[in-house]
């Protein structure tokens, strides 16, 4: 194949979108999942030093990020590892949720 013909092809596979833009876009996104992630720990141990109680909602929002991309990806690429990872951390991110929702119940004595 010549050059032109290769570049070509992968304009065509690539749908016209940069390679390297869309690969920035996934670190991007990784990373910011990631420092979401320190932000919530570091928001949690202060809370639970501080005498605050104990805040799962932070690690909902935290496990959501992740289980939003595994969904998407378990639509588009049908591969079993993502929709096994897409329902573990949909689980987590409910399991969180609940426990939070449950705390704020109690603690505001509405029932």
């Amino acid at each position: 194949m010549k050059k032109e013909e290769i570049l070509e092809k992968s304009r065509k596979e690539n749908k016209n979108q940069d390679v390297f833009e869309k690969e920035v876009s996934r670190i991007g996104g990784n990373s910011a999942a990631v420092a979401a992630a320190i932000l919530a720990t570091v928001f949690f141990v202060i809370q639970i030093f501080v005498g605050g109680g104990t805040n799962y909602g932070l690690y909902a929002v935290v496990f959501s990020i992740p289980a939003t991309g595994y969904i998407i990806k378990a639509i588009y690429m049908k591969r079993k590892s993502h929709i096994r990872l897409a329902a573990i951390y949909i689980f987590v991110t409910l399991l969180f949720s609940i426990i939070h929702i449950r705390y704020l119940i109690t603690a505001s004595n509405i029932l």
